[in-house]
């Protein structure tokens, strides 16, 4: 059985099915080629706005069903990924730009978001609490309502699917709202995932669309919480509309994670961390190592070694063969990539590697001779760019990694013990020592602080139950209380 029948998917999301996509449609374009790979309908304010009031129906009826049941679908569903995974792969590879092995990944990791949501419903629902009262007294986890989930285009399954799978599981209505340039790995693949699974109908709404549809999810009467994985930029906007609304949202935001080579550590190994951390994906990943911080005593053949690397990395058509970067996502994208190389060119870096691009294709990059204003230092570039600056002292080191208004990620190699030191005085949402700043696992903690977001909103029991259920006081007794008047 196929999962991704074009006319399948076309004809649900135009019928209403899914969605009306009363807003028109839009080309799924490959990045690599240019080809059109199909369409999807473009929803409107009023079909999210529909949409919302049928999750809001829907949702009634799933948060009292039996928490098996609800289990029963989150399993079958991570099931249908694994079943699928080399279909799915492939529509990931065309419509992002990924690698394989990139693709591989998502599968693997959405499979284990849905087995993991899977045992949420058997989590204990609460608190039972003391009381001076002659009653008892109860903190228990209600379901919040309808979800808004809006991810983007870098790693569309997962940072779809890490939302959606955890707040369907705890008895909640979904509107996902995918990137429009990937609306299939984020948006079609899940709602075929979850109807094959037996997921009833108005729980899970694909509402593909651009920032007036975005807005409209925030908006909704019936959407208590919105989980948005995107731009710094676009995250502050959101968290503004949420807050005058008084709704909660879990913003998980841009990143420059800085790598940390201390002096001592290994150069092959570390150049070798370095350059997976920077160009996987094209540098397209919030975790991406966007700053190497490198001791002077090794700076100079730690950059030499990484430039290496970059110039032997092959770059091309993921689909074509085995190469190990594929094309940028769009011209806007690349263009903004090349831009900062420029600027931090003019602004005085050296380009040891790369700074080229031939369409979407932009060649792995290494920066040298920076400082820490220079534009490459200073901003997230989201694109393959490497940019290396020596530290002299630990001092210096934890000063320049924590003086970035990003807080997501850092990755520390060498010494076990000097790293941990590091690590106790950096600013960052996750920390990994003798590890570059990539790595994600469902049941692990996720987000990060300052312009990076709102703090781990996802991942693991502890978050996803904090981040998709409300917290309710109850208090009982045997018989109605006496009061004075």
């Amino acid at each position: 059985m196929s999962l991704l029948t074009t006319s399948d998917w076309h004809g649900k999301i135009h019928t209403g099915s899914w969605t009306t996509g009363s807003g028109g449609t839009m080309d799924v374009l490959e990045p690599a080629t240019g080809s059109v790979l199909g369409s999807v309908g473009q929803a409107n304010r009023e079909d999210v706005l529909a949409a919302a009031a049928r999750a809001a129906a829907a949702q009634q009826e799933w948060s009292r069903t039996k928490p098996e049941v609800r289990a029963a679908v989150l399993r079958r569903a991570g099931q249908f990924f694994e079943d699928h995974a080399q279909e799915i792969q492939g529509w990931i590879m065309r419509e992002t730009g990924g690698i394989d092995a990139k693709a591989g990944l998502e599968t693997h990791v959405a499979a284990n978001e849905c087995f993991d949501a899977a045992a949420l419903p058997a989590h204990p629902a609460g608190d039972v609490l003391t009381s001076n009262e002659d009653r008892w007294s109860f903190a228990r986890r209600r379901p919040a309502g309808v979800v808004s989930v809006i991810s983007p285009f870098n790693f569309p399954l997962i940072l779809s699917i890490r939302s959606v799978a955890p707040a369907l599981a705890l008895g909640n209505a979904v509107l996902l709202k995918p990137d429009p340039r990937t609306t299939v790995s984020g948006g079609v693949v899940i709602m075929r995932v979850f109807e094959e699974a037996g997921l009833p109908a108005g729980l899970l709404q694909l509402l593909p669309g651009g920032a007036d549809v975005g807005q409209a999810l925030v908006e909704a009467p019936e959407v208590r919480v919105i989980s948005f994985t995107g731009s710094t930029a676009a995250g502050r906007k959101v968290g503004e509309a949420a807050g005058r609304l008084l709704k909660r949202a879990h913003l998980e935001l841009g990143g420059n994670n800085a790598l940390i080579v201390l002096p001592g550590a290994d150069l092959d190994l570390a150049a070798s961390a370095g350059a997976f951390g920077s160009f996987l994906h094209q540098g397209q990943i919030c975790m991406t190592t966007g700053r190497h911080l490198v001791h002077e005593s090794l700076v100079e053949e730690y950059a030499a070694r990484l430039a290496d690397k970059a110039k032997n990395l092959p770059v091309g058509d993921p689909a074509s063969g085995q190469v190990a970067l594929g094309p940028i996502i769009d011209e806007r994208q690349r263009d903004n990539i090349d831009r900062l190389v420029r600027d931090a060119k003019d602004s005085g870096a050296q380009i040891a590697a790369g700074g080229t691009y031939e369409g979407l294709f932009y060649s792995p990059t290494v920066l040298t001779g920076l400082t820490p204003d220079n534009p490459a230092w200073t901003q997230e570039i989201f694109g393959p760019v490497a940019p290396v600056l020596a530290f002299s002292s630990i001092e210096e080191a934890i000063e320049l990694t924590n003086a970035s208004e990003y807080a997501l990620s850092v990755g520390i190699l060498g010494d076990v013990g000097l790293a941990m030191e590091v690590a106790d005085r950096v600013v960052s949402g996750k920390v990994h020592i003798n590890e570059q700043t990539v790595s994600d696992e469902a049941n692990s903690p996720f987000g990060g602080m300052g312009a990076s977001g709102t703090g781990s909103r996802f991942g693991g029991a502890a978050a996803n139950i904090d981040a998709f259920t409300e917290i309710q006081w109850l208090t009982m007794r045997p018989e109605i209380a006496p009061y004075p008047f």
